[in-house]
């Protein structure tokens, strides 16, 4: 059944582009491969690259710990990244690889507003260490009874800087001075708010 769910979930992204997506996997010791999907998409006119996990949905997320814990309910998600396509983004695949074997393997459950640190660059490069869950257009995928539906979870490449806020202030208070400063998100060059 799990290997259904990401037959779907992969589908499912594909007809988000009218190109091939480009396919990397990534293998963690006693976890199912979990692969990234890199696709050119149109956003409201606007070109993006955007990468997508596909096997976080495998199974529900959930208390590792819980033996009794239901193994076809519960909340399922992807990761989706959207990146304006300006420079190249090498070891993304990788760290989003990363997050999104996370449930499986520590019990992390992700949800909208969730802050996903990882102390280091999420491309080669980059000066954003961690990212900021929300919510992404795409519609979630529903599955067959009685599985939950799989929810698309953008995630924003946020500074150290602009993680500390979010810790102090809250996701809502960090988007908001965004839109206030003009920032682009997508903008993979792009410096952190100043706060």
């Amino acid at each position: 059944m799990s290997e259904s769910v990401a037959a779907l979930v992969t589908d499912h992204l594909r007809a988000l582009s009218d190109t091939e997506p480009q396919r990397a996997s990534v293998t963690f010791l006693g976890v199912e491969p979990i692969d990234v999907l890199r696709l050119v998409v149109d956003a409201d006119g606007v070109r993006q690259l955007l990468y997508a996990t596909v096997g976080c949905s495998r199974h529900p997320m959930g208390d590792p710990t819980d033996l009794h814990a239901d193994p076809v309910r519960g909340p399922r998600a992807e990761i989706v990244v959207r990146m304006a396509p300006t420079s190249p983004l090498p070891g993304l695949h990788k760290r989003l690889a990363t997050i999104a074997a996370a449930p499986a393997v520590e019990g992390l459950i992700l949800s909208v507003d969730a802050l996903v640190d990882l102390g280091e660059p999420l491309w080669d490069g980059s000066s954003c260490t961690a990212l900021l869950l929300g919510d992404d257009p795409i519609s979630d995928l529903a599955l067959p009874d009685p599985m939950d539906p799989v929810v698309f979870l953008r995630a924003t490449p946020i500074t150290a800087n602009e993680a500390a806020w979010v810790r102090l202030k809250g996701a809502a208070a960090l988007r908001e001075a965004w839109t206030e400063a003009g920032i682009d998100v997508a903008d993979p060059t792009r410096s952190g708010a100043r706060l």
